[in-house]
């Protein structure tokens, strides 16, 4: 199982200090299987790398420029220089992205420059409310899907996060049986190689006993929750218990 920890726009130096935890469960038993996977923001994605030297945990980013090389691109990292920061992972088409105006086509040009990289690409897809009202559900993650994946490299290594846009932030999250069918319906998209599917949108120490019976799930994008070790600690554990 996959925990990956987005810290969106939270953290400074001082904030690697309470990965001690993180790092000290990282080496015992109790994690089992489990992969952590730490995102932080482009400002602590080296000293991350440094802080994890010594164990298993892992580096993404957040997002990817769209453009392989250096240019005049004020405020933005390219896929490259997250890579040579110590990133092996990188999260891309996150709805709060794509609500300032992150297109399918533009998405679908940032992972082909991450995956030139050699970085894991972690694309999320997802409906707004209005569109789950609607019913639209299949059809807004299939044009995604199909869109954001056009004609990608087969054999890169590439993650599906499914996160309901009116799950992120509300506490709410899908009801089981309509979850395993969404994840079911994202699976049935994927015809030879099967990328790694997980659920985000308000992951939990509470709501991961629930979140943890989906069929199918490889697992988890935790956002707020993973900002505070003890229950990104609690919801890998819970996960195994």
């Amino acid at each position: 199982m996959y925990f990956i920890a987005n810290w969106k726009m939270y953290g400074n130096i001082k904030s690697l200090n309470t990965l001690n935890k993180v790092i000290k469960f990282s080496k015992s038993k109790e994690i089992k299987k489990g992969r952590l996977i730490y995102c932080p923001p482009f400002t602590l994605i080296i000293p991350f790398f440094k802080k994890f030297q010594n164990c298993l945990i892992d580096i993404g980013g957040q997002n990817c420029h769209e453009n392989d090389d250096y240019g005049p691109h004020t405020g933005f990292i390219n896929s490259k220089m997250l890579k040579n920061s110590g990133a092996n992972y990188v999260i891309i088409g996150h709805s709060e992205n794509r609500e300032k105006g992150e297109t399918n086509k533009l998405i679908n040009q940032k992972i082909k420059s991450a995956i030139r990289a050699k970085l894991k690409v972690i694309l999320c897809i997802g409906e707004t409310l209005e569109e789950k009202n609607k019913g639209k559900t299949k059809l807004i993650l299939s044009k995604q899907i199909k869109l954001c994946l056009d004609k990608i490299n087969k054999k890169a290594t590439l993650f599906i996060a499914y996160e309901p846009v009116w799950s992120i932030g509300t506490g709410k999250i899908p009801k089981t049986k309509e979850l395993e069918n969404t994840i079911r319906f994202i699976k049935s998209k994927f015809k030879k190689k099967m990328p790694k599917i997980l659920y985000g949108g308000s992951v939990n120490p509470k709501n991961i006993y629930n979140l943890k019976m989906i069929k199918d799930l490889d697992g988890f994008l935790i956002g707020g929750a993973s900002q505070n070790s003890k229950n990104f600690i609690d919801i890998v554990k819970k996960t195994y218990n």
